[in-house]
């Protein structure tokens, strides 16, 4: 007897993915290439929380309002699993909805986050120890339950793929945890179609059930998953971008390539828009620039040379210029090879001894902290001073 059943057909992980990707451009307008790779992946990547060590966080961070940072959350949440649309929620109706795994876990999407962590909110410890702590698939919060003397400590559950959308920047803490999505406002020649729910909605549900079908076929093979890293990507970027490649390698077609150089592209970005990469700007500078293979430099000397270039921040810190106890202040984070702060010492000069900071002193910074020069390496300075 003939077998007519018509057979399953197969999932095309790389096909799927660029359906994912070509909904997100249908109504987003990301600022690179990369954008629109990464947001694709990160989509994928909340249906198989429990294949991977820890989740990336995403943030839409835009400057100014209007830059398309809350339609870029609706579309993702059409694509996730259990979305949690979160605009100014306490932290306990999160912690309760993380660890309340009856109907699945959620996808927190938090917009308006500079409310919570901007600069005119106060610290939120609770909410930014649940970022934090769901980051890994280990990690719990623990709080204190019951009545009066009864109470007992509970852990609970942080694990969870989190979204953020809001305007400027977010503690170091999250940030090292994200993948950042510097959003801006749509040029005049950008243009999107109208996001419309009831239409639209359906289609990213449907896209959401593809998703999860295709997940469920690669989510044994990915548990086991050490995906190759660029050059370059390592330690806290690595952890972030972990889950991003390995969904990339096990879809195939372009992804694996085009995941590699996105990965590559916003982690640059992202250290370059660090607050707290200033001090390595500062190292980078002063080795580059200032220094240039001199073995000393009087402090008045570098602290003209940072403050005459254009397109670093030196000549504004918080209203002036960078001053001496700032610079002073600034490297003395930092060691020598000898385990002690870098500090200002005598220099002899023609018109007598000047304070002034030799390149030994910041020779060990400069390997460990720096970006490889695009120069020869200068060879390591003298050491002599009084």
């Amino acid at each position: 007897m003939t077998d007519t059943t018509t057979p399953t057909p197969s999932l095309d992980g790389a096909a799927l993915l660029n359906e994912v990707e070509a909904f997100h451009r249908r109504f987003n307008v990301f600022p690179t290439e990369a954008a629109y790779v990464a947001v694709t992946l990160w989509d994928a990547h909340a249906h198989l929380l429990d294949a991977f060590e820890s989740t990336p966080r995403l943030a839409f961070l835009s400057p100014e309002p209007g830059s398309g940072k809350t339609r870029a959350l609706e579309i993702c949440g059409t694509l996730v699993p259990q979305p949690m649309v979160a605009v100014n929620a306490s932290p306990a109706a999160l912690f309760r909805a993380v660890s309340g795994m009856e109907s699945g876990r959620p996808t927190i999407l938090f917009d308006e986050i500079d409310t919570v962590f901007g600069p005119k909110a106060k610290d939120n410890e609770e909410l930014r120890g649940l970022l934090n702590a769901g980051h890994r698939r280990t990690g719990v919060s623990y709080r204190c339950v019951g009545d009066g003397g009864n109470q007992t400590v509970q852990a609970f559950p942080s694990y969870a793929a989190v979204a953020v959308a809001g305007l400027g920047w977010l503690p170091d803490t999250i940030l090292t945890r994200s993948v950042i999505i510097r959003m801006r406002r749509r040029a005049p020649n950008e243009t999107v179609e109208s996001f419309r729910s009831r239409l639209h909605e359906p289609e990213g549900r449907a896209l959401r059930e593809r998703l999860a079908a295709w997940a469920d076929t690669v989510r044994e093979r990915l548990q086991d998953a050490f995906p190759e890293m660029p050059d370059g990507v390592s330690d806290r970027p690595a952890d972030v971008w972990e889950p991003l490649l390995a969904i990339a390698d096990a879809a195939g077609g372009e992804w694996p390539e085009r995941a590699r150089e996105a990965c590559v592209e916003l982690v640059a970005a992202a250290t370059a828009g660090d607050k707290a990469s200033l001090g390595i700007r500062l190292l980078t500078d002063l080795r580059d620039v200032v220094f240039n293979g001199a073995d000393r430099m009087p402090t008045a000397q570098i602290l003209a040379a940072l403050n005459a270039m254009d397109d670093a921040p030196w000549a504004d810190m918080g209203g002036k210029p960078l001053d001496s106890r700032q610079l002073a202040k600034r490297l003395g984070e930092y060691v020598t090879a000898d385990n002690t702060p870098i500090k200002a010492r005598n220099i002899r000069t023609g018109a007598g001894v000047v304070k002034g900071y030799y390149a030994a002193d910041l020779y060990d910074a400069w390997k460990r902290y720096c970006p490889a020069p695009k120069g020869p390496e200068s060879a390591t300075p003298a050491t002599d001073a009084d």
